[in-house]
């Protein structure tokens, strides 16, 4: 590895800078890096410039003022095409590239068009559709990552002992136990509430309830020994999200206080990681994230530092604030309902930046490409379809080494006729990945 670090030059000193360059140059590329704002201590080192000034010997990128200010703007974004890449914050002559890759990573990155979002969904999420990446075509591509492999070609034309790390491809799996069980696990109010509404209208689901809440037989939603199964056997890297909220409209897990589901998130958390699945409020009300972590902690006797939010129902930077102050410092959230994709534009962890407070935190986001429940329910795809997709955003991951995550629920993956096709396509995408 190239033992003199890159010296990035800037005319004054940017924490915006400074983070975007730990992405491209130390998470991505493996290089020691350095940002400098006194020409005296650049040395004989590979220098970027990134200024309008000139510095005989260094790679220049024209910067947009994006990363030196210090406030939300509205930028006006025009596309335009590099390595037959698309790019946007093209730069002035004189750039040895044409577009600002610092700022243009780092508007994507740190999501900032979601703080001048006013247009959410119902659920009050950043829908794909308005963003930047859906409308113009590139929200299947990992643009960071290929920017970032573009311009360390580019790089080597005029520091050619640079030396690269190259970054392997890996997934994890992660399961959303948004309803652990049909009948199983609710109180005596609803399960007899349930047995009469299947009675008056004359559902054949009554006798299945009535089996299975003495005991006669097995939950249908009680897949885990298939889904645990399946990833031993193909001795995948997995995640399970466990949501312990108060029951409400769009909460439906069983109570936190319920034996069998206590049992099952003990036992699925002696085996594999956990975190907590936040519920459909609690990404407005840290009092809520922070009483439903305290419910899992109790439950696993572990510090469960892991969360995803159900209904990927979050806001930035709040919901993530809310994330940090309860003590979370890895989030799951980070991805689409409605469309698969890259959110951030980039297929590997990242910590997330405020730009409200112009501050890295310590919380680490792990951006989710694909869930099952996009693409069977929201799209209304066919297995073919369902299995094209997923395999293609894995062949763009292992492009650039970066980390596949998928999103399965319990629920899409019942032992019945309806599920069998979405059963085939987790079992194909697991023997795909361990092969």
């Amino acid at each position: 590895m190239e033992s003199r670090p890159v010296k990035i030059f800037t005319s004054v000193g940017s924490k915006r800078v400074d983070y975007i360059a730990a992405v491209i140059f130390g998470d991505i590329l493996g290089l020691s890096w350095e940002t400098v704002t006194d020409k005296r201590k650049l040395g004989k080192n590979h220098i970027i410039n990134y200024s309008g000034e000139k510095i005989e010997g260094a790679f220049n990128i024209i910067p947009h003022p994006l990363l030196f200010e210090r406030k939300l703007s509205r930028h006006e974004i025009t596309i335009t095409e590099w390595k037959n890449l698309p790019v946007f914050f093209s730069t002035e002559p004189g750039s040895d590239i044409p577009f600002d890759i610092f700022a243009a990573s780092f508007w994507l990155i740190t999501r900032y068009e979601e703080y001048l979002d006013e247009d959410p969904d119902e659920h009050g999420r950043f829908k794909a559709s308005s963003s930047l990446a859906f409308k113009n075509g590139f929200l299947r591509k990992p643009v960071i990552d290929l920017w970032a492999r573009e311009f360390a070609k580019t790089l080597l034309k005029k520091f050619t002992s640079l030396v690269f790390r190259s970054n392997e491809f890996s997934s994890f799996l992660t399961i959303d136990v948004d309803q652990a069980y049909a009948y199983r696990g609710r109180n005596f109010v609803r399960s007899i509430g349930g047995f009469i509404r299947d009675l008056t209208n004359n559902d054949r689901h009554a006798s299945e309830r009535y089996r299975t809440i003495t005991g006669n037989e097995k939950d249908p939603f009680d897949v885990f020994d298939f889904i645990t199964g399946k990833i031993t056997e193909y001795d995948t890297r997995a995640g399970f999200f466990f949501p312990v909220g108060d029951y409400s409209e769009y909460d439906k897990n069983p109570s936190w206080k319920n034996e069998d589901y206590r049992n099952l998130i003990s036992d699925i958390s002696r085996r594999f990681d956990t975190g907590l699945h936040p519920s459909y409020h609690a990404s407005e009300n840290y009092q809520t994230v922070a009483s439903e972590l305290a419910r899992l902690n109790d439950i696993t006797e572990t510090d469960i530092r892991k969360s995803r939010f159900h209904y990927l129902r979050f806001t930035i930077p709040q919901s993530y604030n809310y994330l940090i102050k309860a003590g979370i410092n890895e989030d799951y959230s980070l991805g689409y309902a409605d469309e698969p994709g890259f959110r951030a534009g980039i297929a590997r962890p990242f910590y997330f930046y405020d730009i409200n407070a112009d501050e890295l935190t310590n919380l680490k986001i792990i951006p989710f490409q694909v869930m099952d429940a996009t693409l069977y329910q929201h799209k209304d795809a066919d297995p073919d379809t369902v299995l094209k997709v997923m395999l293609d955003l894995m062949t763009e991951i292992r492009k650039t080494g970066g980390l596949f995550v998928s999103i399965w629920h319990n629920t899409y993956l019942l032992d019945n006729t309806e599920c069998m096709d979405c059963r085939e396509t987790f079992e194909t995408i697991l023997r795909t990945l361990a092969s």
